[in-house]
């Protein structure tokens, strides 16, 4: 009887201990549980407050009653960020922001830029700049942004096709980023040349496939069997005809 009483007065502080145990360890589990709802409470203030730097901004510059940064908006942007209307980086905000209608930007689509920047203010934005530049000048990204500047310049809802010169325009501000050389006699050709009034999607796509795979200036791996839009036949001819 002695030795069953020492038995069980020894076992009953180990499961004292194994009790104490999980109380402990429950409460750091609701320990934990709090830190971690804290922290995500805190986390969501931050992205609200964000979100709300961001649309205070974009009231900045939209008008009243469209409710969207108008032409006029962009200008005053545009000014604020020092930099010209016509600077390809405010071509590259509108592709970050997927802008639909040139010249318009709504506040879902500034809410996406801008978080995706990750700037919530003017001078986050110029910071932004040069990272957004490197981005967009990646291979894989250029091939998204190339078409996008296209269909961003039409400016009707139904067009298919740009004029020469706003083209020419395009392809300076867009193709020369990369392919200087081939795009000044590409302009040289487009302008001076009256055979053609306007180009399509077709053949805007060629051109940068020209750019990319064509040996410049002697072009000599340029075969005018393969698939090639012909207003690039004609520009090929026409750089041979004038090589000297």
């Amino acid at each position: 009887m002695r030795r069953s009483s020492k038995k069980s007065s020894s076992s009953a502080p180990a499961g004292e201990e194994q009790v104490n145990e999980k109380q402990n360890r429950k409460r750091k589990g609701v320990s934990t549980n709090l830190t971690s709802r804290k922290a995500q409470r805190g986390q969501t203030k931050a992205v609200s407050k964000e979100v709300e730097r961001i649309d205070q901004l974009f009231y900045t510059y939209a008008d009243s009653s469209s409710g969207m940064v108008d032409p006029e908006g962009i200008e005053t942007l545009c000014s604020h960020l020092e930099v010209p209307h016509t600077d390809v980086r405010i071509l590259m905000l509108a592709w970050k922001m997927g802008c639909e209608k040139q010249g318009y930007i709504t506040l879902d689509e500034w809410r996406s830029g801008l978080k995706t920047l990750r700037a919530d203010s003017i001078s986050k934005l110029k910071k932004a700049f040069p990272e957004m530049v490197q981005e967009v000048t990646r291979p894989s990204n250029f091939q998204d942004f190339y078409p996008f500047a296209f269909r961003y310049c039409l400016t009707e809802d139904k067009k298919k096709c740009i004029e020469i010169p706003v083209a020419c325009e395009l392809l300076n501000l867009v193709l020369s980023l990369q392919f200087r050389p081939q795009v000044d006699k590409l302009m040289d050709y487009l302008k001076y040349q009256n055979d053609y009034k306007v180009i399509n999607m077709d053949q805007w796509m060629g051109f940068l496939r020209f750019c990319n795979e064509i040996i410049f200036p002697s072009l000599d791996n340029y075969d005018p069997d393969q698939a090639w839009p012909l207003i690039l036949d004609n520009f090929v001819e026409w750089l041979r005809a004038n090589k000297n």
